[in-house]
């Protein structure tokens, strides 16, 4: 039985939560597909990545774009430290800044969180990480294009043993409607559509399993 597991920001904060989720999705061979998400509060008076992404690209000065930009990159590099991971986010941090200053688009902001986190969290586990811009795709009018992306899905699912993909997709950035138990639902669904004998087991903070 494959499974798709999903994990909320506060579960994947920092390098220490990321060794929880690491056991958790290693304690079950059948967890296959991860679905992360940008990293949560590590502690109560934190700011969680995503609010940080919005403040940096509605920064109205530069010294608070740099600033805040400059906070986001702290973040995943401690992450990468702790765990002393093989990546190296400079060049994705390069096309991130000047597409913020670009204002590309508010979505594209959000998206980048779990995105990054994505890449890390891939890094760690040894899984392929999937960009899902690369097999999800929506049409000129924003709508979901499922003749266009169940052949490509299905065949990059079909070629990865395992693999990390985050829940935001398409050639142009746009958020998927908020599900009653993921923001990531409908990515996950389209997995399962395209594997076809998938069990989803949701692994956010107060689901599950309580990481934290």
């Amino acid at each position: 039985m494959v499974k798709i597991v999903k994990f909320g920001g506060s579960s994947l904060a920092d390098a220490h939560q990321f060794k929880k989720v690491g056991d958790i999705i290693k304690s079950d061979p059948d967890r296959r597909f991860v679905v992360p998400s940008a990293p949560g509060k590590r502690f109560k008076d934190d700011i969680k990545v995503t609010d940080l992404l919005y403040k940096a690209y509605n920064a109205e000065s530069e010294q608070e774009f740099e600033c805040t930009f400059d906070t986001i990159k702290d973040r995943y590099q401690s992450i990468i430290d702790e765990l002393n991971l093989t990546v190296d986010l400079t060049e994705e941090f390069e096309v991130i800044k000047k597409n913020f200053q670009d204002q590309i688009s508010e979505e594209y902001a959000a998206s980048r969180g779990e995105y990054l986190n994505g890449i890390l969290l891939a890094n760690y586990l040894e899984f392929e990480f999937v960009d899902p811009a690369t097999c999800i795709f929506i049409d000129e009018h924003g709508n979901y294009d499922d003749k266009k992306t169940d052949p490509v899905l299905s065949k990059k699912l079909s070629e990865v043993e395992n693999c990390v993909i985050p829940g935001f997709y398409g050639f142009v950035v746009k958020i998927l409607q908020k599900l009653e138990l993921s923001l990531v639902g409908e990515v996950m669904l389209l997995v399962q559509s395209s594997l076809n004998v998938v069990k989803l087991n949701f692994m956010k903070t107060g689901q599950m399993f309580q990481v934290s």
